[in-house]
């Protein structure tokens, strides 16, 4: 995919797109062909560091033990305590947890106490801590520029469909850098596939209320 082709694509979902009074999202959307999606092998599931921030409010809260609990507590939304686990009983509170935050950092020293008190409402929701995305950390961790690059980071992931939609900016965002931002997606996810781009279908584009359009 060239730069020049995803111009086009922007310009083209400008012009065929309704004003709304809100500033939309850009999402990118990866059909993708010749995959055994059910193949652990041939799913993807990328956490994906863009060189601009796609615009959206990025919230991080850290599960911490006390040599991180000042550190975290500077960069971080919100801190919980290995001491204070014991007080999420309720499964309710545990949800209202995963809603409000976009990640959760983990000390690895206290990763099993995470998994005990967060996992069964964590997990299916898709927000443990997950090494792969670099959130479960050391005890002595500068948690700064993790934090610094969660706030670029998207997720694309490809477990049950043969389709990745992933967010990638905001429709009032800086052409050239809308353009680095989908590239930079495309790219790492034609990286993890197979056949690389002979598994991908075809790319659109899209802004939340419209219709996808094709790069």
């Amino acid at each position: 995919m060239e730069a020049k082709q995803v111009k086009e694509a922007l310009s083209k979902l400008k012009e065929n797109s309704k004003k709304r009074n809100f500033t939309q999202s850009v999402e990118l959307i990866i059909n993708l062909k010749d995959l055994n999606i059910k193949n652990p092998d041939e799913q993807v599931d990328l956490f994906i560091d863009l060189p601009h921030s796609p615009g959206k409010d990025i919230k991080v809260c850290a599960l911490v033990g006390p040599e991180l609990r000042e550190h975290a507590s500077k960069v971080c939304d919100k801190v919980i305590f290995v001491d204070d686990f014991a007080s999420y009983t309720d499964k309710k509170d545990i949800k209202k947890l995963a809603e409000e935050y976009d990640y959760f950092i983990a000390q690895a020293t206290v990763m099993p106490k995470v998994a005990q008190t967060f996992g069964r409402v964590f997990g299916p929701r898709q927000k443990m801590p997950n090494p792969k995305a670099g959130l479960v950390v050391p005890p002595k961790a500068n948690l700064e520029p993790l934090v610094e690059r969660l706030r670029r980071t998207v997720r694309a992931r490809a477990k049950t469909h043969l389709s990745v939609q992933t967010l990638v900016g905001k429709e009032n965002q800086n052409e050239d850098e809308l353009v680095e931002n989908i590239l930079t997606v495309y790219n790492a996810v034609a990286h993890k596939l197979p056949r690389e781009e002979n598994n991908i279908k075809n790319a659109q584009l899209k802004l939340t209320m419209s219709k996808p359009v094709m790069i």
